[in-house]
């Protein structure tokens, strides 16, 4: 018998969905996180796609964590090698140089929450909660989560989520900046799709150097964060589509960009 895809990927117009399919959490066992690898290097020989989607199915969870059972037989080089592969993954997501949107369908816990910080921008639904409950296990987060939710809601209230192990209600990681927005239960993948048409009609490169302004800018001073936008900014002014830019809206019409 085949073995049912834990993860996949579809192909709309030029947005990729991927898809978590791996009930009754969507849990990010082993092989879920190989197939996620495995569609992640097929994303990255795409010509086509301009947005990414994550999401999971069913309205329970998006991601309720990874499989605990796992755990048990840990010792400190098996924890290591586990958590980098983790850690390698979700950087590679980050590292994309399309957007990457999370449609968060469901609870968003333990690896399910440090895979939506790796995603650009996270939309979720009006019942969900969001939050790290490793130290109720005795471990803290390892794919990520020390190092990018401070980053994202700021050191105190990361320390705070943390320590404690209780997860957000929606409403308060909205506050926090956790998430950009709040959509009613079962309407987040048709939100993201959304957003990523109206983000497919911009610019390509320009989106593309965006992304690699703020990510990269954000570890930088400001100077050479500054510095870096510069470069960036000056390299958009060699492209086509900077020219199609300034044309169409001299000219008052629609641009169309081609990503050169």
């Amino acid at each position: 018998m085949e073995q049912r895809e834990l993860v996949t990927l579809e192909i709309e117009e030029k947005m990729a969905i991927i898809t978590i399919d791996n009930p009754p959490v969507n849990a990010l066992t082993k092989t879920a996180m190989d197939e996620l690898q495995t569609v992640l290097f097929d994303l990255r020989k795409s010509k086509r796609v301009r947005v990414v989607i994550i999401t999971g199915t069913g309205e329970k969870a998006f991601v309720a964590g990874a499989d605990i059972k796992q755990f048990t037989d840990l010792d400190y080089q098996a924890g290591v090698e586990l958590v980098s592969v983790g850690q390698e993954i979700f950087n590679e997501i980050e590292a994309l140089d399309i957007p990457v949107l999370c449609a968060m369908n469901g609870l968003a816990l333990g690896a399910g929450c440090e895979l939506a910080l790796a995603c650009d921008i996270r939309i979720a639904e009006e019942h969900i909660k969001i939050g790290l409950p490793e130290v109720g296990l005795g471990i803290i987060p390892g794919y990520g989560g020390t190092q990018r939710l401070p980053r994202l809601i700021g050191m105190g209230k990361a320390k705070e989520m943390i320590y404690s192990g209780e997860p957000l209600r929606v409403e308060e990681a909205y506050a926090f900046g956790l998430v950009e927005r709040i959509v009613p239960k079962g309407e987040s993948l048709q939100h993201a799709k959304q957003l990523a048409k109206k983000i497919i009609t911009r610019a390509p490169l320009a989106v593309s150097k965006a992304k690699k302004s703020i990510n990269e800018g954000i570890e930088l001073s400001l100077k050479d964060g500054l510095g870096l936008e510069a470069e960036l900014f000056g390299q958009l002014c060699n492209s086509k589509d900077k020219n199609e830019g300034a044309q169409a809206f001299l000219n008052k019409r629609e641009p169309r960009f081609i990503g050169q």
